[in-house]
Protein backbone atom coordinates (compact mmCIF):
# COMPACT_ATOMS: atom_id res chain seq x y z
CA UNK A 1 0.00 0.00 0.00
CA UNK A 2 1.40 3.38 -1.01
CA UNK A 3 1.80 6.23 1.49
CA UNK A 4 -0.98 8.15 -0.28
CA UNK A 5 -3.33 5.17 0.02
CA UNK A 6 -2.50 4.77 3.71
CA UNK A 7 -3.18 8.46 4.32
CA UNK A 8 -6.50 8.17 2.48
CA UNK A 9 -7.49 5.12 4.55
CA UNK A 10 -6.53 6.87 7.79
CA UNK A 11 -8.55 9.93 6.77
CA UNK A 12 -11.62 7.75 6.15
CA UNK A 13 -11.26 6.19 9.60
CA UNK A 14 -11.07 9.66 11.18
CA UNK A 15 -14.24 10.64 9.33
CA UNK A 16 -16.06 7.70 10.95
CA UNK A 17 -14.52 8.35 14.36
CA UNK A 18 -15.96 11.65 15.46
CA UNK A 19 -18.22 12.55 18.42
CA UNK A 20 -17.72 9.19 20.17
CA UNK A 21 -13.92 9.32 20.00
CA UNK A 22 -13.77 12.91 21.22
CA UNK A 23 -16.27 12.21 24.00
CA UNK A 24 -14.35 9.14 25.15
CA UNK A 25 -11.09 11.07 25.20
CA UNK A 26 -12.65 14.00 27.06
CA UNK A 27 -13.80 11.50 29.68
CA UNK A 28 -10.14 11.09 30.72
CA UNK A 29 -9.80 14.77 31.61
CA UNK A 30 -7.62 16.04 34.49
CA UNK A 31 -10.49 15.18 36.84
CA UNK A 32 -10.45 11.61 35.58
CA UNK A 33 -6.67 11.37 35.70
CA UNK A 34 -6.63 12.61 39.28
CA UNK A 35 -9.43 10.26 40.29
CA UNK A 36 -7.75 7.22 38.75
CA UNK A 37 -4.41 8.22 40.28
CA UNK A 38 -6.00 8.58 43.72
CA UNK A 39 -7.77 5.24 43.39
CA UNK A 40 -4.60 3.46 42.29
CA UNK A 41 -2.54 5.05 45.05
CA UNK A 42 -5.07 4.29 47.78
CA UNK A 43 -6.30 0.83 46.77
CA UNK A 44 -3.54 -0.51 44.54
CA UNK A 45 -4.95 -3.14 42.17
CA UNK A 46 -8.14 -3.43 44.22
CA UNK A 47 -10.37 -1.25 42.01
CA UNK A 48 -9.15 -2.21 38.55
CA UNK A 49 -12.32 -4.30 38.21
CA UNK A 50 -14.41 -1.15 37.99
CA UNK A 51 -13.02 -0.39 34.52
CA UNK A 52 -14.44 -3.69 33.25
CA UNK A 53 -17.84 -2.85 34.73
CA UNK A 54 -18.03 0.68 33.37
CA UNK A 55 -17.21 -0.06 29.72
CA UNK A 56 -20.51 -1.66 28.63
CA UNK A 57 -22.47 0.77 30.81
CA UNK A 58 -20.84 3.97 29.53
CA UNK A 59 -20.75 2.70 25.94
CA UNK A 60 -24.50 2.02 25.98
CA UNK A 61 -25.41 5.32 27.64
CA UNK A 62 -23.26 7.32 25.23
CA UNK A 63 -24.70 5.46 22.23
CA UNK A 64 -28.20 6.24 23.48
CA UNK A 65 -27.25 9.94 23.80
CA UNK A 66 -25.85 9.98 20.27
CA UNK A 67 -28.94 8.24 18.86
CA UNK A 68 -31.21 10.87 20.44
CA UNK A 69 -29.27 13.66 18.73
CA UNK A 70 -29.02 11.95 15.33
CA UNK A 71 -32.64 10.72 15.32
CA UNK A 72 -34.39 13.92 16.39
CA UNK A 73 -31.98 16.60 15.15
CA UNK A 74 -32.09 18.07 18.67
CA UNK A 75 -29.84 17.69 21.67
CA UNK A 76 -30.95 16.26 25.00
CA UNK A 77 -32.00 19.62 26.43
CA UNK A 78 -33.81 20.49 23.19
CA UNK A 79 -35.92 17.37 23.54
CA UNK A 80 -36.46 18.08 27.23
CA UNK A 81 -37.73 21.55 26.36
CA UNK A 82 -40.11 20.15 23.77
CA UNK A 83 -41.50 17.13 25.63
CA UNK A 84 -41.10 17.74 29.38
CA UNK A 85 -42.25 20.49 31.78
CA UNK A 86 -39.77 23.13 32.97
CA UNK A 87 -39.98 21.92 36.58
CA UNK A 88 -38.18 18.78 35.39
CA UNK A 89 -35.82 20.20 32.77
CA UNK A 90 -34.58 23.35 34.52
CA UNK A 91 -33.31 21.60 37.72
CA UNK A 92 -31.51 19.00 35.60
CA UNK A 93 -29.77 21.65 33.51
CA UNK A 94 -28.86 23.59 36.68
CA UNK A 95 -27.33 20.42 38.17
CA UNK A 96 -25.32 19.96 34.97
CA UNK A 97 -24.14 23.58 35.05
CA UNK A 98 -23.06 23.33 38.70
CA UNK A 99 -21.14 20.10 38.10
CA UNK A 100 -19.51 21.51 34.96
CA UNK A 101 -18.38 24.75 36.65
CA UNK A 102 -16.78 22.81 39.49
CA UNK A 103 -15.17 20.41 37.02
CA UNK A 104 -13.90 23.26 34.83
CA UNK A 105 -12.34 24.99 37.84
CA UNK A 106 -10.62 21.83 38.97
CA UNK A 107 -9.31 21.05 35.47
CA UNK A 108 -8.04 24.58 34.80
CA UNK A 109 -6.31 24.78 38.17
CA UNK A 110 -4.64 21.40 37.68
CA UNK A 111 -3.38 22.41 34.23
CA UNK A 112 -1.85 25.59 35.64
CA UNK A 113 -0.16 23.80 38.52
CA UNK A 114 1.23 21.05 36.30
CA UNK A 115 2.67 23.66 33.89
CA UNK A 116 4.39 25.19 36.91
CA UNK A 117 5.92 21.78 37.64
CA UNK A 118 7.26 21.47 34.10
CA UNK A 119 8.66 24.94 33.44
CA UNK A 120 8.28 26.93 36.66
CA UNK A 121 6.50 30.27 36.90
CA UNK A 122 3.09 31.33 38.29
CA UNK A 123 0.49 28.54 38.16
CA UNK A 124 -2.43 30.97 38.32
CA UNK A 125 -1.14 32.88 35.29
CA UNK A 126 -0.91 29.65 33.32
CA UNK A 127 -4.46 28.76 34.39
CA UNK A 128 -5.66 32.11 33.01
CA UNK A 129 -3.76 31.59 29.74
CA UNK A 130 -5.25 28.12 29.22
CA UNK A 131 -8.72 29.54 29.85
CA UNK A 132 -8.23 32.39 27.36
CA UNK A 133 -6.70 30.21 24.63
CA UNK A 134 -9.42 27.55 24.90
CA UNK A 135 -12.17 30.17 24.88
CA UNK A 136 -10.78 31.95 21.81
CA UNK A 137 -10.50 28.66 19.92
CA UNK A 138 -14.09 27.73 20.73
CA UNK A 139 -15.46 31.09 19.64
CA UNK A 140 -13.39 31.93 16.56
CA UNK A 141 -12.26 28.63 14.99
CA UNK A 142 -14.84 27.06 12.61
CA UNK A 143 -16.45 23.90 13.94
CA UNK A 144 -15.06 21.58 11.23
CA UNK A 145 -11.49 22.70 11.94
CA UNK A 146 -11.99 22.65 15.67
CA UNK A 147 -13.39 19.11 15.62
CA UNK A 148 -10.31 17.90 13.74
CA UNK A 149 -8.04 19.55 16.32
CA UNK A 150 -9.93 17.76 19.07
CA UNK A 151 -9.48 14.44 17.27
CA UNK A 152 -5.70 14.89 17.16
CA UNK A 153 -5.62 15.88 20.83
CA UNK A 154 -7.01 12.46 21.71
CA UNK A 155 -3.56 11.04 20.95
CA UNK A 156 -2.23 12.75 24.08
CA UNK A 157 -4.02 10.11 26.15
CA UNK A 158 -1.63 7.40 25.04
CA UNK A 159 1.07 9.04 27.14
CA UNK A 160 -0.37 7.03 30.03
CA UNK A 161 0.12 3.75 28.21
CA UNK A 162 3.77 4.69 27.73
CA UNK A 163 4.39 4.90 31.48
CA UNK A 164 3.81 1.14 31.84
CA UNK A 165 6.82 0.44 29.63
CA UNK A 166 9.18 2.19 32.06
CA UNK A 167 7.96 0.57 35.31
CA UNK A 168 7.74 -3.03 36.53
CA UNK A 169 4.19 -4.47 36.54
CA UNK A 170 3.35 -7.62 38.59
CA UNK A 171 0.80 -8.98 36.13
CA UNK A 172 -0.46 -11.83 38.35
CA UNK A 173 -1.43 -9.37 41.09
CA UNK A 174 -2.95 -7.13 38.43
CA UNK A 175 -5.15 -9.93 37.08
CA UNK A 176 -6.18 -10.84 40.62
CA UNK A 177 -7.31 -7.26 41.23
CA UNK A 178 -9.31 -7.30 37.99
CA UNK A 179 -11.09 -10.63 38.35
CA UNK A 180 -11.03 -11.38 42.11
CA UNK A 181 -11.42 -8.01 43.86
CA UNK A 182 -11.98 -7.54 47.59
CA UNK A 183 -14.98 -5.22 47.70
CA UNK A 184 -15.59 -3.12 50.81
CA UNK A 185 -18.63 -1.12 51.93
CA UNK A 186 -16.77 1.45 54.02
CA UNK A 187 -17.05 5.17 53.26
CA UNK A 188 -13.61 5.47 51.63
CA UNK A 189 -14.22 2.61 49.21
CA UNK A 190 -17.74 3.78 48.29
CA UNK A 191 -16.49 7.34 47.75
CA UNK A 192 -13.80 6.05 45.41
CA UNK A 193 -16.35 3.86 43.61
CA UNK A 194 -18.74 6.78 43.05
CA UNK A 195 -15.79 8.90 41.88
CA UNK A 196 -14.78 6.27 39.31
CA UNK A 197 -18.37 5.91 38.12
CA UNK A 198 -18.80 9.70 38.03
CA UNK A 199 -15.69 10.30 35.98
CA UNK A 200 -16.50 7.55 33.45
CA UNK A 201 -20.28 8.10 33.22
CA UNK A 202 -20.57 11.89 33.44
CA UNK A 203 -23.67 13.92 32.53
CA UNK A 204 -21.75 16.50 30.50
CA UNK A 205 -20.65 13.71 28.14
CA UNK A 206 -24.29 12.82 27.39
CA UNK A 207 -25.16 16.38 26.38
CA UNK A 208 -21.94 16.86 24.42
CA UNK A 209 -22.19 13.73 22.27
CA UNK A 210 -25.85 14.36 21.45
CA UNK A 211 -24.97 17.96 20.58
CA UNK A 212 -22.11 16.87 18.33
CA UNK A 213 -24.43 14.55 16.40
CA UNK A 214 -26.77 17.49 15.84
CA UNK A 215 -23.80 19.57 14.66
CA UNK A 216 -22.83 16.84 12.19
CA UNK A 217 -26.37 16.70 10.79
CA UNK A 218 -26.21 20.45 10.15
CA UNK A 219 -22.63 20.50 8.88
CA UNK A 220 -22.67 17.58 6.40
CA UNK A 221 -24.48 18.13 3.14
CA UNK A 222 -27.32 15.68 2.63
CA UNK A 223 -27.48 14.53 6.27
CA UNK A 224 -30.84 14.84 7.99
CA UNK A 225 -32.37 13.67 11.28
CA UNK A 226 -33.28 10.00 11.04
CA UNK A 227 -36.95 10.65 11.83
CA UNK A 228 -37.26 12.68 8.62
CA UNK A 229 -34.80 10.59 6.58
CA UNK A 230 -35.06 6.97 7.78
CA UNK A 231 -33.12 5.71 4.78
CA UNK A 232 -29.94 7.05 6.38
CA UNK A 233 -30.53 5.03 9.55
CA UNK A 234 -28.62 1.79 8.80
CA UNK A 235 -25.33 3.50 7.99
CA UNK A 236 -25.65 6.22 10.64
CA UNK A 237 -26.62 3.90 13.50
CA UNK A 238 -23.77 1.54 12.57
CA UNK A 239 -21.35 4.48 12.52
CA UNK A 240 -22.60 5.68 15.92
CA UNK A 241 -22.16 2.21 17.43
CA UNK A 242 -18.64 1.81 16.02
CA UNK A 243 -17.57 5.36 16.89
CA UNK A 244 -18.93 5.14 20.43
CA UNK A 245 -17.51 1.67 21.12
CA UNK A 246 -14.03 2.71 19.95
CA UNK A 247 -14.15 5.98 21.92
CA UNK A 248 -15.33 4.37 25.15
CA UNK A 249 -12.94 1.41 24.80
CA UNK A 250 -10.01 3.81 24.36
CA UNK A 251 -11.22 5.83 27.37
CA UNK A 252 -11.41 2.78 29.64
CA UNK A 253 -8.09 1.32 28.46
CA UNK A 254 -6.36 4.61 29.26
CA UNK A 255 -8.13 4.77 32.64
CA UNK A 256 -7.00 1.20 33.38
CA UNK A 257 -3.37 2.12 32.72
CA UNK A 258 -3.58 5.26 34.88
CA UNK A 259 -4.89 3.24 37.85
CA UNK A 260 -2.26 0.58 37.18
CA UNK A 261 0.54 3.15 36.97
CA UNK A 262 -0.44 4.65 40.34
CA UNK A 263 -0.74 1.16 41.86
CA UNK A 264 2.72 -0.05 40.80
CA UNK A 265 4.50 3.23 41.57
CA UNK A 266 2.78 5.17 44.35
CA UNK A 267 0.85 2.46 46.23
CA UNK A 268 3.69 -0.04 45.97
CA UNK A 269 6.01 2.48 47.63
CA UNK A 270 3.67 3.32 50.49
CA UNK A 271 2.29 6.54 48.98
CA UNK A 272 -1.45 6.13 49.45
CA UNK A 273 -2.65 9.69 49.94
CA UNK A 274 -2.37 12.53 47.42
CA UNK A 275 -3.37 16.11 48.24
CA UNK A 276 -2.06 18.16 45.28
CA UNK A 277 -1.05 17.70 41.65
CA UNK A 278 2.48 18.72 42.62
CA UNK A 279 2.63 16.01 45.28
CA UNK A 280 1.36 13.39 42.82
CA UNK A 281 3.95 14.27 40.19
CA UNK A 282 6.77 14.67 42.72
CA UNK A 283 5.90 11.30 44.23
CA UNK A 284 5.93 9.67 40.80
CA UNK A 285 9.35 11.04 39.79
CA UNK A 286 11.61 9.17 42.27
CA UNK A 287 9.81 5.82 41.93
CA UNK A 288 9.12 5.81 38.18
CA UNK A 289 11.68 8.25 36.79
CA UNK A 290 11.63 11.60 35.01
CA UNK A 291 10.02 10.17 31.88
CA UNK A 292 6.97 8.94 33.79
CA UNK A 293 6.80 12.27 35.61
CA UNK A 294 6.85 14.13 32.28
CA UNK A 295 4.13 11.91 30.77
CA UNK A 296 1.90 12.36 33.82
CA UNK A 297 2.30 16.13 33.68
CA UNK A 298 2.02 16.57 29.90
CA UNK A 299 -1.01 14.27 29.81
CA UNK A 300 -2.94 16.50 32.21
CA UNK A 301 -2.33 19.52 29.97
CA UNK A 302 -3.23 17.71 26.73
CA UNK A 303 -6.40 16.13 28.07
CA UNK A 304 -7.34 19.37 29.78
CA UNK A 305 -7.25 21.23 26.45
CA UNK A 306 -9.56 18.54 25.10
CA UNK A 307 -11.93 18.56 28.09
CA UNK A 308 -12.42 22.32 28.57
CA UNK A 309 -14.46 22.86 25.37
CA UNK A 310 -16.48 19.71 26.08
CA UNK A 311 -17.40 20.93 29.57
CA UNK A 312 -18.18 24.51 28.51
CA UNK A 313 -19.83 23.41 25.25
CA UNK A 314 -22.12 20.87 26.89
CA UNK A 315 -23.36 23.55 29.30
CA UNK A 316 -23.97 25.94 26.40
CA UNK A 317 -25.86 23.31 24.40
CA UNK A 318 -28.03 22.46 27.40
CA UNK A 319 -28.92 26.05 28.30
CA UNK A 320 -29.24 27.24 24.70
CA UNK A 321 -31.54 24.39 23.70
CA UNK A 322 -33.61 24.71 26.87
CA UNK A 323 -34.36 28.38 26.14
CA UNK A 324 -34.56 27.85 22.36
CA UNK A 325 -31.62 30.09 21.51
CA UNK A 326 -29.64 29.70 18.28
CA UNK A 327 -26.98 27.17 19.29
CA UNK A 328 -24.01 25.40 17.75
CA UNK A 329 -20.28 25.79 17.27
CA UNK A 330 -20.83 25.84 13.52
CA UNK A 331 -22.57 29.21 13.92
CA UNK A 332 -20.63 32.45 13.82
CA UNK A 333 -20.42 34.29 17.17
CA UNK A 334 -22.71 37.13 16.12
CA UNK A 335 -25.38 34.61 15.03
CA UNK A 336 -25.41 32.83 18.40
CA UNK A 337 -24.39 35.48 20.93
CA UNK A 338 -26.08 33.93 23.94
CA UNK A 339 -24.76 30.44 23.14
CA UNK A 340 -21.18 31.71 23.02
CA UNK A 341 -21.93 33.90 26.01
CA UNK A 342 -22.69 30.77 28.04
CA UNK A 343 -19.41 29.22 26.85
CA UNK A 344 -17.51 32.34 27.92
CA UNK A 345 -19.39 32.51 31.22
CA UNK A 346 -18.72 28.85 31.94
CA UNK A 347 -15.00 29.18 31.18
CA UNK A 348 -14.60 32.34 33.28
CA UNK A 349 -16.83 30.94 36.04
CA UNK A 350 -14.77 27.76 36.06
CA UNK A 351 -11.56 29.79 36.35
CA UNK A 352 -13.00 31.77 39.26
CA UNK A 353 -14.07 28.53 40.97
CA UNK A 354 -10.52 27.28 40.53
CA UNK A 355 -9.11 30.46 42.09
CA UNK A 356 -11.23 30.15 45.25
CA UNK A 357 -8.57 28.25 47.13
CA UNK A 358 -9.52 24.77 45.93
CA UNK A 359 -6.99 22.02 46.52
CA UNK A 360 -6.35 20.87 42.90
CA UNK A 361 -6.28 17.08 43.33
CA UNK A 362 -8.99 17.02 46.00
CA UNK A 363 -11.19 19.29 43.85
CA UNK A 364 -10.64 17.04 40.85
CA UNK A 365 -11.59 13.98 42.88
CA UNK A 366 -14.73 15.54 44.35
CA UNK A 367 -15.82 16.87 40.97
CA UNK A 368 -15.99 13.22 39.90
CA UNK A 369 -18.12 12.42 42.95
CA UNK A 370 -20.47 15.34 42.14
CA UNK A 371 -20.75 14.11 38.55
CA UNK A 372 -21.61 10.63 39.81
CA UNK A 373 -24.48 11.92 41.94
CA UNK A 374 -25.70 14.38 39.27
CA UNK A 375 -25.71 11.68 36.58
CA UNK A 376 -28.53 9.70 38.21
CA UNK A 377 -31.53 12.02 37.49
CA UNK A 378 -30.08 12.85 34.06
CA UNK A 379 -29.84 9.15 33.18
CA UNK A 380 -33.40 8.46 34.34
CA UNK A 381 -34.70 11.15 31.98
CA UNK A 382 -32.36 9.97 29.21
CA UNK A 383 -33.70 6.43 29.41
CA UNK A 384 -37.33 7.55 29.40
CA UNK A 385 -36.64 9.84 26.44
CA UNK A 386 -34.84 7.21 24.34
CA UNK A 387 -37.65 4.68 24.76
CA UNK A 388 -40.42 7.17 23.99
CA UNK A 389 -41.79 6.59 20.47
CA UNK A 390 -43.30 10.08 20.47
CA UNK A 391 -39.74 11.41 20.59
CA UNK A 392 -37.75 8.68 18.79
CA UNK A 393 -40.38 7.31 16.40
CA UNK A 394 -39.47 3.84 15.15
CA UNK A 395 -35.89 4.42 16.32
CA UNK A 396 -36.72 4.02 20.01
CA UNK A 397 -33.98 1.93 21.63
CA UNK A 398 -34.11 -1.86 21.64
CA UNK A 399 -34.98 -3.98 24.67
CA UNK A 400 -31.32 -4.98 25.03
CA UNK A 401 -30.14 -1.37 25.10
CA UNK A 402 -32.92 -0.47 27.52
CA UNK A 403 -31.90 -3.26 29.93
CA UNK A 404 -28.24 -2.23 29.90
CA UNK A 405 -29.11 1.47 30.14
CA UNK A 406 -31.45 1.00 33.09
CA UNK A 407 -28.88 -1.26 34.76
CA UNK A 408 -26.28 1.50 34.38
CA UNK A 409 -28.76 3.94 35.94
CA UNK A 410 -29.41 1.51 38.81
CA UNK A 411 -25.66 1.05 39.44
CA UNK A 412 -25.09 4.82 39.55
CA UNK A 413 -28.08 5.34 41.82
CA UNK A 414 -27.16 2.50 44.19
CA UNK A 415 -23.58 3.74 44.51
CA UNK A 416 -24.72 7.33 45.20
CA UNK A 417 -27.31 6.19 47.79
CA UNK A 418 -24.74 3.92 49.44
CA UNK A 419 -22.28 6.80 49.68
CA UNK A 420 -24.87 9.18 51.19
CA UNK A 421 -26.08 6.53 53.64
CA UNK A 422 -22.51 5.74 54.75
CA UNK A 423 -21.67 9.39 55.34
CA UNK A 424 -24.87 9.91 57.39
CA UNK A 425 -23.91 7.02 59.65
Amino acid sequence: MTQKARQSKFKKILQVLGPGLITGAADDDPSGIATYSQVGAQFGFGMLWTLLLTFPLMSTIQEISARIGRTTGRGIAGNMQLHYPHWISIPIVLLLLFANLFNLGADILAMGEVTNLLIGGPALLYAGIFTAVSLLLQVFVPYKNYASYLQWLTLSLFAYVGVIFVVHVPWMETLKGVFFPQISLNAGYLTALVAVLGTTISPYLFFWQAGMEVEDVKAKKGDKPLRTSPGQAPSQLLRIRFDTAIGMAASNIIAFFIVLTAAVTLHANGITHIDTAKQAADALKPVAGKFAFFLFSAGIIGTGLLALPVLAGSAAYAIGELFRWPTGMAKKPMKAKRFYGVIAGAMIGGLLCGLMGMDPIRALFWSAVINGVTAVPVMVLLMRMSGNKKIMGKFAISTRMAIVGWFATFVMGAAAIGLIFTFRH
